[in-house]
């Protein structure tokens, strides 16, 4: 791979001659192909990973010794697994560290694909709320049908700017902000994020990071925790800006607590806090940094609503994603397909359930795992899974 100039300078910079030629052998080398379990509705033995490798990290994230097609495989539009890339799963270490079983509001600013919010469903409590957020209309739908397909409650995906939440002050206990970046920890998984790479860019990420927390910041309670973070090396996006953070805005850095065996490295700038940063040379995953920090002040227990953090007035000033499987009519029964005819449902076609079938709306699954409605009027079931949802690459041969 023929990588920028400027970026090898910068990283020699940062890593030093030795070390920035183990960074580079590790960008030519294939990533590691993982997934992250949904705990309410599989486990490895269920999907036949038993004896897969976990992620040191993550109890629910394994390695998969090679990459299947995924797009195939009922379970996977069932929501029994993510495919998420191992580093970002670090975000599940925090969580349990510093959040725990109590029942928080949180919002995931930068939500889509989804990855970090169905992490954040797994994480939090029952008691928890989540506000899943996109501001790119197209890739909010993709957001919410990884959410629907998740599963579990206390959850609304929004598709606004974070200029929209401004009214909101004090009202999240914790923010995600996976914010946009240069995208340098995805090089040797996305061509085009090389082609689009120059230093000129880091600076105009960094800046526009800084403006994406400074929005967001007076939501935050005193006492709220913001986990800020980048699939990207640079120091510019990374150590530089949580400086900023703790410095411009009010808060203490607070330590990673990493085991030694991960690999992680810890900050590259001095000893006052504690960032993470995630090299493939060093771990198997992409390239990753994340930090957490603790907002200045103290939290005012009799202004905690974490069962319904928004009020009915704020609601309305949000561009609220209906689940398209949420407006079918109730489900009189449910029906288990085979993996042939759950591609079949997944492809949009009609199907022909058992003649004990109700007529109605009959829910199918595959596994025990509800897939979607189908509407069964007898002679065939007529598909309801939403168009823009259903399968349309090959199947074993079919067109």
């Amino acid at each position: 791979m023929i990588l920028p100039q400027d970026f090898i300078r910068q990283m020699q910079d940062i890593l030093g001659p030795d070390e920035l030629q183990q960074l580079l052998a590790a960008i030519d080398r294939p990533g590691p192909t993982t997934i992250r379990i949904n705990p309410a509705k599989a486990d490895l033995a269920m999907l036949g990973y038993a004896q897969a490798e976990q992620v040191p990290w993550c109890a629910e994230g394994v390695y998969l010794s090679s990459r299947p097609t995924f797009t195939l495989d009922p379970l996977f539009h069932a929501g029994a697994y993510y495919v998420q890339e191992a580093s970002s799963m670090f975000i599940a270490h925090l969580l349990r560290e510093y959040v725990g079983s109590t029942d928080v509001s949180a919002l995931d600013l930068c939500a889509a694909p989804g990855g970090k919010s169905t992490l954040l469903q797994s994480c939090l409590s029952a008691g928890s709320t989540l506000i899943a957020n996109e501001i790119m209309p197209k890739r909010a739908w993709i957001l919410r049908e990884n959410i629907s397909k998740w599963g579990g409650g206390n959850v609304l995906v929004t598709n606004n700017r974070p200029e929209d939440f401004r009214r909101m002050h004090n009202v999240f206990d914790l923010i995600l902000c996976d914010v946009p970046c240069s995208g340098e920890g995805m090089f040797r998984k996305d061509e085009g994020a090389v082609r689009d790479w120059s230093l000129q860019n880091v600076e105009q990420c960094a800046e526009r990071q800084r403006n994406i927390v400074a929005t967001i910041w007076d939501c935050l309670r005193p006492g709220g925790l913001m986990i800020y973070s980048t699939c990207t090396y640079n120091t510019r996006e990374d150590e530089e800006n949580v400086r900023w953070i703790r410095d411009e805005l009010g808060a203490d850095i607070l330590p990673c607590r990493t085991h030694p065996d991960w690999n992680v490295v810890g900050n590259l700038l001095d000893d006052k806090f504690d960032c993470c940063h995630f090299f493939p040379h060093h771990i198997q995953g992409e390239g990753f940094f994340c930090a957490i920090l603790r907002k200045h002040g103290d939290a005012d227990p009799s202004v905690r609503h974490a069962a319904s953090p928004l009020t009915d007035k704020q609601l309305r000033q949000l561009r609220i994603l209906t689940d398209p499987l949420d407006v079918q009519q109730p489900s009189v029964a449910s029906v288990d397909l085979d993996r042939e005819t759950a591609l079949r449902y997944l492809r949009g076609e009609a199907l022909t359930l058992p003649t004990d079938t109700p007529r109605g709306i009959v829910t199918v699954t595959h596994q025990q795992l509800p897939l979607g409605p189908v509407k069964n009027i007898g002679s065939r079931a007529n598909n309801l899974y939403p168009k823009e949802w259903r399968i349309r690459m090959q199947i074993e041969g079919k067109s």
